[in-house]
């Protein structure tokens, strides 16, 4: 059979010249040629078969060895095709149309080759039945090869990858993308990923795929499937002619690494707050008070606190009490208050909080603790309040310091949050631990406060009684116990030489320092002052002097800060002259004496950039003694720098501040006891830094 057998006559134009036609034919098998194409003619009446050259060669034929009939076709054709591609053609001998089918051939030599063939059953007549079928062939083995390199790529890859056509159907999935999607590709392909996946129907997957199908960019993002995939995916979607081609890889344990991390940076956080909030105060009641609010609702929905009044009693009981709780809904806080105001009293011996402070271990509840924890309560108003409160879980971790009980956290999880685990305790044992230690060192401190304190005021004589004097002496103790310990006040007579015999010494003081020892020093050096100034009779410069002296010979290793002032009463010259009062002070280190005269002005005896060396630390230092005199109502004002000196403001500031609020005060509160509380009050708010002593004279 030769090529021109098949040669289809194209039609040539009346206007066109026969060299035109011909032109036009040569180009239209040129470029058959060029595009390997060949063609063939089956004819159903005869049953005969004809192949062009181009055909022929593709087949790996010739004319001699092509028998020329369906059946030699049939016999070139790879077996498992044969099926798919009769039917291809009885389809269009059936209804007389068009078919297209690709199928695999096998050479002679057993190679195998892939071609594409189109092809259109013709009628004898209109509406007649089929009588030929033409058809044009082509190789598509190296595009199929193409395509198979891609496909075991695909195939090999690790991140999953499915195709989608623009009616959202599946048309390709990878092994990787069957085994994460866990069904067969042969089940998704042709069907919708919605029909497929539910779960995607107007979630973060639907609403990026058709951002990339209607933008035509790129999408890139993260996004969890819910059972049965119960996953999180890292997704990169394409748009393209064909559809949307999906790449996702399963990134849950990824995701749950770093939930751990952020899980463990967050617990980490919890415990930096729990720390500073809990060293932030030496008051017990207020650092539990703040645990509560911390914990909830970072840990639980709601939480109790509870203090060992009692640490060392024998009874689980220990004067147990509730100082704390919190609710994470505020509509629930005053069923809680009920709750936490009657439950202690309801609880039996085989209470939970019995067992976690009785055992010192903690205790869990991880479901159905409404009725766990109800059962262990007598009936009444305590049970009827966790009925309302209806926790899911619950847990009571003892707070343990120094091998005792000092409270207890219970925390309790309501409907919705999921119970307590492993880590919830051991987070909460850790924070019990940090606030056990606070409290107790709390303790610790408070019990010391109250040693220095008493010590303190056991030293802090009254003034004595004086005609024409009115002094008020007070003694402010630091709102921190560490700041406790070594100011003071002392008023004492010493004999005089004017007409009553005995002039009236007043001292405030501070030693360096805020503890016991400190107060014991003072003691000392308040004792040593008092002696040397009335038994010597000596004036306030040469009484520091002799301090300084005495200090070095008893070897007191210590230092402090004074100031003393003598108010001595002379005798005008002249008969019947009458008397002057006479002001005599000197300053070691200390803050400035203040005197607020008649007319309202507020002098400093000192001033604070010249001030003399503090005591016990050169007994040969001279001490400068100055001298002013006084009239009736004048008010001489004595204190430590614990009234003047806070961490923002400096103690030459303070004293101006003083001065300020003490002519500001004084003439509208004559009572000096009055006056003495407005001072301290106004200076100091309602809870010292530092421990303050003052002293207040007023001349009648």
């Amino acid at each position: 059979m030769h090529d021109d057998a098949l040669q289809v006559e194209m039609p040539v134009p009346r206007h066109r010249a026969p060299m035109d036609a011909e032109t036009d034919r040569v180009a239209w098998r040129l470029a058959v040629d060029a595009a390997g194409v060949g063609a063939f003619v089956w004819d159903l009446v005869s049953g005969s078969l004809r192949w062009d050259g181009r055909l022929l060669e593709l087949f790996g034929l010739d004319e001699t060895t092509f028998g020329g009939t369906i059946e030699a076709f049939n016999r070139s054709v790879h077996p498992d095709d044969l099926a798919r591609v009769t039917h291809a053609l009885e389809h269009a001998i059936s209804t007389c149309g068009d078919f297209e089918v690709e199928y695999r051939m096998v050479l002679p030599g057993g190679a195998l080759r892939w071609i594409e063939a189109r092809g259109r059953a013709l009628a004898d007549r209109p509406g007649g039945r089929a009588v030929r079928i033409v058809g044009a062939a082509h190789d598509t083995t190296t595009a199929r090869e193409g395509d198979a390199r891609i496909g075991r790529v695909l195939e090999s890859m690790s991140s999953a990858f499915f195709q989608l056509d623009d009616e959202w159907r599946f048309t390709y999935v990878n092994s990787e993308a069957e085994r994460l999607l866990g069904q067969v590709r042969a089940r998704l392909f042709g069907q919708s990923i919605w029909d497929a996946f539910p779960a995607a129907v107007g979630s973060t997957f639907e609403t990026h795929y058709r951002e990339a199908a209607s933008t035509g960019r790129p999408v890139s993002f993260e996004a969890h499937y819910p059972a049965p995939l119960d996953a999180w995916y890292e997704v990169r979607a394409w748009p393209s002619p064909e559809g949307l081609a999906v790449y996702f890889v399963d990134i849950t344990a990824r995701r749950a690494a770093q939930d751990a991390l952020d899980r463990s940076a967050h617990r980490l956080a919890l415990l930096a707050r729990v720390s500073e909030v809990l060293t932030d105060t030496l008051d017990p009641a207020e650092g539990v008070s703040r645990l509560a609010t911390l914990l909830v609702p970072e840990l639980g929905d709601w939480c109790l606190v509870t203090l060992a009044e009692d640490p060392q009693a024998s009874s689980w009981r220990r004067g147990l009490r509730d100082v704390a709780w919190a609710h994470a809904d505020e509509a629930m806080s005053e069923v809680l208050h009920d709750y936490a105001t009657h439950r202690l009293g309801a609880m039996t011996d085989t209470s939970y909080l019995a067992r976690a402070v009785g055992e010192m271990t903690s205790v869990r509840v991880e479901s159905g603790a409404t009725e766990k924890v109800a059962a262990v309560l007598e009936p009444g108003i305590a049970r009827d309040r966790l009925h309302d409160l209806a926790p899911v879980s619950a847990m009571a971790v003892p707070l343990r310091a120094r091998g005792r009980i000092v409270g207890v956290v219970s925390i309790f999880s309501a409907d919705g949050r999921r119970p307590f685990s492993d880590a919830d305790q051991s987070l909460l044992e850790d924070i019990g631990a940090r606030a056990a230690l606070a409290l107790d060192n709390a303790r610790l401190y408070a019990a010391q406060r109250d040693v220095s304190e008493a010590l303190q005021r056991s030293m802090l004589t009254a003034p004595p009684p004086s005609e024409h004097l009115e002094i008020v002496t007070r003694y402010s103790p630091a709102g921190d116990a560490a700041r406790v310990g070594g100011d003071w006040y002392d008023a004492f007579l010493q004999e005089g030489r004017g007409p009553g015999g005995h002039d009236m010494v007043v001292v405030v003081g501070d030693v360096v320092g805020h503890d016991v020892e400190a107060a014991a020093a003072m003691g000392q050096v308040r004792g040593l002052l008092r002696g040397l100034a009335v038994h010597s009779g000596y004036a306030p410069g040469a009484i520091l002097s002799g301090v300084d002296a005495v200090m070095e010979s008893l070897q007191l290793e210590t230092t402090a800060t004074a100031v003393v002032a003598r108010i001595e009463r002379h005798p005008r010259p002249g008969a019947g002259a009458g008397e002057e009062v006479v002001l005599r002070w000197a300053h070691a280190g200390h803050p400035p004496a203040l005197l607020l005269r008649p007319d309202g002005t507020v002098t400093r005896l000192a001033d604070v950039e010249d001030n003399d060396l503090l005591l016990g630390l050169d007994p040969h230092t001279p001490r400068a003694e100055r001298v002013a005199f006084l009239e009736p109502g004048s008010v001489l004002l004595l204190y430590t720098d614990g009234l003047v000196e806070r961490r923002d403001r400096d103690v030459d500031d303070g004293v101006e501040a003083l001065a300020g609020l003490l002519h500001d005060l004084a003439p509208g509160t004559p009572d000096l006891h009055d006056l003495s509380d407005r001072l301290v009050e106004g200076m100091t708010g309602q809870r010292p830094e530092d421990d303050v002593a003052l002293l207040l004279v007023r001349l009648s």
